[in-house]
């Protein structure tokens, strides 16, 4: 049976940002799938998962070429939300791509998005997280498996090394870093896009995707429905209530 990408874990190692940041950089050079598939087999064979340099064997990079076509190679239903991500990309100076790259790994693999969602509702509670109550509330969707410890590990080293958690002074404790503020409203709404393609419903209050914990890194700005609609063709937006708006994504 084919596993859905909401189904599948996938985070099967650390991923840094400048993996990410040159695959976006060889996609607006105008590399075709082929070149940075091979441009990226030469460069991660010397970068360790850790950060650094280093030889690596190809089975683990290989890892993450898999985790990069996230941005080169999406799911067909993906596509057009990428090349939005893209045009943002072409606009926007590299150190400001943090959020595209959250975006668009997100979209590609909600299992990222979930881990983020529950670190953000644990970091909503106390100023300092760990591992194990990440993993306790994961296992409630995903169950009690070694394949989701590890995989919620690697998302979490990932957030490290992006920047947006911190080895706390306490081993194996973690604190939110400073958050990043978002004012472009077509970033924003890319970002609530990649909720909802994240969410196997593929629908949220708007209300609710504004304080989504899987966003704890960002401090997004408030937005109407309609200026979302005007921004992107493929979210519907449903009134409800007096005051509610329900987003989902367009059929």
């Amino acid at each position: 049976m084919m596993v859905t990408r909401h189904e599948k874990l996938g985070i099967k190692q650390t991923l840094q940002k400048p993996w990410m940041d040159k695959t976006v950089q060889m996609m607006l050079a105008g590399l075709s799938v082929k070149e940075i598939r091979a441009e990226l087999d030469e460069y991660l064979s010397t970068q360790k998962q850790s950060g650094g340099f280093g030889e690596r064997g190809k089975k683990t990079y290989g890892m993450a070429i898999s985790l990069l076509a996230a941005w080169y190679s999406p799911d067909v239903d993906l596509v057009n939300f990428r090349n939005d991500a893209l045009k943002l990309a072409r606009s926007m100076p590299i150190t400001d791509w943090l959020p595209l790259h959250w975006a668009v790994i997100s979209a590609s693999y909600p299992f990222w998005f979930n881990v983020a969602k529950q670190t953000g509702r644990l970091l909503n509670l106390q100023d300092q997280i760990t591992q194990p109550q990440i993993f306790n509330r994961l296992k409630e969707q995903y169950g009690d498996r070694e394949t989701v410890a590890r995989n919620s590990r690697y998302a979490v080293r990932s957030f490290v090394a992006w920047g947006v958690l911190k080895d706390s002074d306490t081993k194996g404790c973690y604190e939110k870093a400073a958050s990043v503020g978002i004012t472009d409203p077509n970033l924003a709404t890319l970002m609530f896009e990649s909720a909802l393609m994240a969410t196997l419903e593929g629908k949220g209050a708007l209300g609710t995707l504004l304080s989504n914990p899987a966003f704890f890194p960002f401090q997004l700005p408030v937005i109407t429905g309609d200026f979302i609609s005007l921004c992107s063709s493929r979210i519907e937006v449903v009134r409800y209530g007096l005051d509610d708006e329900l987003l989902k994504l367009s059929a």
